[in-house]
């Protein structure tokens, strides 16, 4: 069990640079296996999330080089899926995405079932919904999906169950797989799918579309290509280091933020009272993703009176709705939060107020966030959930006195080196292990 000792209240100061995205990375990582070429990744963040789909991708065959942030992947004449290691597949949800890979490799096969963050009951029915439209039968049973492909065909045009973004992106794997033009509808145009997309077309997919709700793909039966791709930048990783930022009443610079993904949270944040300063616009190193350093300056916040709530790009991400859960704690006033996505999330919330806070579960959806919050010190253990442990970090290192935070594999999975890059700020924190 790995555990972080915090010794908060500090104020940080610096700067810090942001990773390649987690869920870009696993949605490519399954993307590479339809190139029978080898298939080189940049900016690959190094997450216990991507290290389970190494493994996963090294048990069935795939011959993986790596270094630092840079994968080499090499697949192998012919995918063992029986020697598959259950246990890391298990432990990512995104490993669904198997499913819409394999199509073209085998006409009957198996994966394991999912796992993942503990939010409630999350539904696969939208993928093996997306799955049908492309002739695919898809049975779920307690511990795998048995899969048969031996129909696969043309879909023509459909419209997702769910606008989710692993949904999109099992629409998108198919889809890449087919000669004939596919259109998918109701698709989100959130960061990953957005990254998935690029890497496809440097494989030879054609995609129209992209960054709208309508997707028009025309893909290959084969694809043998030597490809080198740069993951973008995590704007969910931002929003952590923005939320950090403003829960501790620091001047941090934050360098390579995704504008794109993060407009609405900073418009929201301006509108409460929150000032911050763009310094450079440019270009991620895939030249697609638009990148901004970020300079974020102490506040004095004002709860705003509309609720907060996340939505399908554009809106609020799903994954950066738990920031303002902290950042609200110090705003003058009560701020609805409304987490209508995820049965249990919002449950999480309420761990904050052993931190000090003044949080009011409404529903298993909604919170009521009273403050000012003065953030006080605690041990308590780690949500088994990445957003909700990463929001009680936050409130540890914004309160005063020695707070331990145990078990805290869910932040590892998301987040690469996070005690060293945020000692470099400045924060009194270190890794513990028992």
């Amino acid at each position: 069990m790995e555990n972080f000792k915090i010794n908060g209240g500090r104020k940080l100061a610096g700067e810090i640079s942001i990773n390649g995205s987690k869920n870009a990375t696993v949605a490519i990582l399954a993307a590479s296996l339809l190139n029978k070429g080898k298939t080189i990744l940049n900016n690959v963040p190094q997450i216990e999330e991507v290290n389970r789909w190494l493994e996963v991708l090294g048990s069935i065959g795939v011959v993986i080089e790596k270094s630092g942030s840079q994968l080499i992947l090499a697949p192998p004449k012919k995918i063992n899926l029986k020697k598959i290691d259950k246990s890391a597949a298990q432990k990512t949800r995104s490993v669904i995405l198997l499913i819409g890979a394999l199509i073209r490799q085998f006409k009957k096969y198996s994966i394991p079932q999912a796992g993942g963050c503990k939010l409630g009951k999350r539904t696969v029915k939208p993928h093996l919904f997306v799955l049908e439209n492309f002739g695919l039968s898809v049975e779920a049973s307690k511990d795998s999906y048995e899969i048969d492909a031996s129909q696969f065909s043309p879909a023509g045009e459909f419209v997702l169950y769910e606008s989710g973004d692993t949904v999109t992106e099992t629409a998108l794997l198919a889809a890449a797989q087919i000669e004939k033009k596919t259109i998918i509808r109701m698709a989100t145009s959130n960061y990953m799918v957005q990254d998935l997309c690029f890497f496809l077309q440097q494989l030879g997919v054609k995609i129209k579309g992209i960054g709208t709700s309508t997707l028009e793909v025309v893909g290959l039966s084969e694809i043998k290509k030597e490809v080198t791709y740069e993951i973008s930048e995590d704007p969910i990783e931002a929003m952590f280091f923005i939320a950090l930022a403003i829960t501790t009443e620091s001047n941090l610079m934050i360098k390579r933020c995704p504008i794109e993904f993060l407009e609405l949270e900073l418009l929201k944040l301006k509108k409460m009272g929150q000032r911050f300063e763009i310094r450079r616009q440019y270009f991620s190193k895939n030249k697609k993703t638009r990148l901004i350093d970020l300079a974020i300056y102490p506040s004095k916040l004002t709860a705003p009176e509309e609720k907060i709530h996340a939505l399908p790009f554009p809106g609020i991400n799903q994954d950066n709705l738990p920031f303002f859960v902290p950042i609200c704690m110090k705003a003058k006033g009560r701020t609805l939060i409304h987490d209508w996505a995820f049965e249990n999330r919002a449950v999480y919330f309420t761990e904050l107020n052993r931190l000090g806070g003044k949080i009011t579960l409404l529903d298993p959806h909604r919170v009521y966030v009273e403050g000012p919050t003065k953030f006080t010190h605690a041990e308590m253990m780690a949500p088994p959930a990445l957003r909700p442990a990463a929001i009680i970090l936050v409130a540890m290192l914004a309160a005063s006195g020695k707070s331990v935070l145990r078990d805290v594999y869910s932040i590892n999975r998301g987040y690469e080196n996070i005690a060293e890059r945020l000692q470099s700020l400045g924060a009194e924190i270190e890794m513990t292990e028992e």
